[in-house]
């Protein structure tokens, strides 16, 4: 991973930055289209109300190299949610994202997490495959989990047995 991150808690005046990588991180996916799903999927609200187990990791310069938008569940304090994860392209492969979940697994753990979930598309075959090499359970696809024609497939990741 590089060294020279530097990793810290995100701020309502981080929004538009993350924002600003959706499309380009995500190489024009879907066009504007996607890109305006994937902006719908990161509101504001998350970096005002949800910032307590998100994480941004900045380059020396202060551009965004990657962030993680978690949150412990309202409804069960076990259960920890990863909502939206992002690294730059260009440092794929280093350990960053890795990293920004192995930091949000220490931290729900002590907060008496057991359980983290996240869901994603289908067709996203990498972050299928990137879930399973983290330890991740890969659901079946969940046919329309977020309405109709929105299935999903759903990953969770027990936390009980590993060391604090």
């Amino acid at each position: 991973m590089s060294a020279d991150l530097t990793f810290r808690q995100p701020t309502e005046a981080d929004h538009a930055r993350v924002l600003a990588a959706l499309g380009p991180w995500w190489g024009g996916l879907k066009g504007e289209a996607g890109a305006r799903e994937r902006a719908s999927l990161v509101p504001r609200l998350y970096f005002q109300h949800f910032t307590t187990f998100s994480r941004l990791a900045e380059r020396p310069d202060g551009t965004l190299a990657a962030f993680l938008i978690g949150f412990v569940s309202q409804t069960d304090p076990s259960v920890a949610y990863i909502h939206f994860v992002g690294v730059d392209p260009q440092l794929h492969g280093q350990g960053i994202g890795r990293s920004l979940y192995e930091w949000f697994f220490g931290r729900v753990r002590e907060s008496g997490v057991l359980k983290v979930k996240c869901i994603t598309s289908p067709q996203n075959t990498g972050s299928r495959a990137y879930h399973a090499r983290l330890g991740f359970e890969v659901s079946e696809v969940l046919p329309d989990y977020d309405g109709p024609g929105l299935d999903r497939v759903a990953f969770t990741r027990s936390l009980a047995a590993e060391p604090a």
